[in-house]
């Protein structure tokens, strides 16, 4: 028996014949990112069905020097759970930790393992009356481990903040198997460093999320749900101080969106139509908790009208209304794929220099790139944008066009004190942005942190640095 025959034989040992696939048909959708730009081989995937199974294929890895991709929901934008081209290394699954350990009401606090699908922890938390509040396009095939590795943000960022801060406590397998057992509840826990800190975030390249204790909310009180219409762009940012200003901490999300966003949309997505008829070329998609702020909420709408800030609005008049308004929104990722080759940039600027960005990359764009088509949308109530432009295929076969497009953005984004990568992660596609646009010292930091959790470098290994 081979090396890699006796390897796989102690796999099956572990997991179970059935949780141990080499079938190169079954491992394509795990290989293959799911926009079906970025491809890898595998040696297999398995998918441990608990934590002392996931700690036990750890370290026969790190026994045997067999590299590690921990995969969840494969939704990623960014080839962070996507093997590279050797055939070498291991898929690690953690869809069948899919448990809800516990749920906790009077806590505000659940106990969810990795693989749980964010929409269920969504509709479990609303069974015991509660809320959690971390809602992205794909929740309904994303996992909440991979929710966690990349710090995902979505559309509730402006309120409740990124996964960071739903997360109380975390298990995790280490490199060498072991594991942290860090699954407390607590709001206050000064004892040492918060090593949780440490995982989030960090793709599955210091360690393996197995579970996590969610902090959970009061359900919100009425919401009322609204798209406007606005003038310009920068618009945005301006209505956005108006509303905080009157409406405080009431605002759920705020999200931006471009005409041809929404055309994409009507134009890709079957069965998500559009309520309404779109009468300009930028609109804000906002949900606000209302309750007895609707007073202030209608005279809001009413001076932004008299002061040319808004053109047109459209108010949900029931939850129907509300959920299609917010399909829409969550299908444009979707829509896009259809439409042709397109280059994404997932970016964050200081809201207060959005207006300045916006403007100053059309102009900048528009000399250098003509033919591309900007399809932007996100979360400008957090100052995260999805800058996305659709382009020929000409464009999108040069690699070189394509990296000075995509280093213009990121220059001006650099120089108004933003991020070239807000909430999708580095993966394998931005490694290189991350070595231009962060220090050498935070660098080196993060080079000696990864020797310290895994210095064989099993671990997600060519991921974030």
């Amino acid at each position: 028996m081979s090396k890699t025959e006796q390897f796989l034989a102690e796999l099956a040992d572990i997991v179970g014949e059935t949780a141990c696939v080499t079938d190169e048909q079954a491992l394509e959708p795990h290989v293959t990112e799911w926009r079906n730009v970025l491809h890898g081989r595998a040696l297999a995937m398995v998918s441990p069905a608990s934590t002392a199974q996931v700690a036990d294929v750890v370290r026969l890895c790190a026994k045997t020097g067999v590299a590690i991709v921990p995969q969840g929901g494969n939704t990623g934008l960014c080839g962070g759970a996507i093997p590279d081209e050797s055939g070498e290394q291991l898929i690690l699954s953690l869809s069948r930790l899919d448990s809800i350990r516990s749920i906790d009401p009077e806590d505000f606090s659940m106990v969810a393992e990795a693989g749980c699908i964010l929409a269920s922890l969504q509709q479990a938390a609303r069974a015991v009356d509660r809320y959690f509040p971390l809602s992205l396009s794909a929740e309904g095939s994303c996992q909440i481990g991979g929710n966690l590795a990349t710090n995902a943000g979505g559309i509730n960022v402006i309120r409740y903040g990124n996964a960071r801060q739903q997360v109380l406590g975390l298990e995790v397998v280490l490199a060498d198997g072991s594991i942290i057992d860090g699954l407390r509840s607590l709001p206050k826990d000064n004892a040492g460093y918060d090593l949780k800190q440490l995982f989030i975030g960090s793709e599955g390249t210091l360690g393996i999320i197995t579970a996590a204790t969610l902090r959970l909310y009061p359900e919100p009180e009425e919401t009322t749900t609204l798209l406007v219409t606005l003038p310009d762009a920068g618009s945005a940012v301006t209505l956005l101080a108006r509303v905080r200003e009157k409406l405080g901490d009431r605002i759920e999300s705020f999200e931006l969106i471009s005409r041809l966003a929404f055309e994409l949309v009507d134009r890709h997505i079957g069965g998500v139509t559009l309520p309404f008829e779109p009468s300009g070329d930028w609109f804000v998609l906002t949900e606000v908790a209302t309750g007895d702020a609707e007073a202030p909420l209608e005279r809001l709408l009413e001076e932004a009208f008299e002061d040319g800030l808004v053109e047109d609005a459209v108010i949900a008049k029931n939850m129907a209304e509300a959920e299609a308004l917010w399909r829409v929104r969550h299908a444009i990722s979707e829509a896009q794929k259809f439409e042709g080759p397109s280059i994404k940039h997932d970016i964050s600027v200081p809201v207060g220099r959005m207006r300045l960005f916006l403007e100053r990359c059309a102009e900048r764009l528009e000399r250098q790139e003509p033919s591309a088509r900007p399809v932007i949308f996100g979360h400008v109530g957090d100052g995260n944008l999805h800058y996305n432009l659709t382009v020929p295929e000409e464009v999108a076969a040069d690699a070189n066009r394509i990296s000075a497009v995509t280093k213009t953005i990121y220059d001006l984004v650099a120089e108004l004190g933003g991020s070239f990568s807000a909430e999708h992660g580095i993966g394998v596609t931005k490694r290189a942005w991350l070595k231009e646009y962060r220090g050498s010292t935070e660098l080196a930091l993060m080079r000696q942190l990864k020797h310290a959790l895994d210095p064989q470098g099993l671990l997600n290994p060519g991921k974030v640095i």
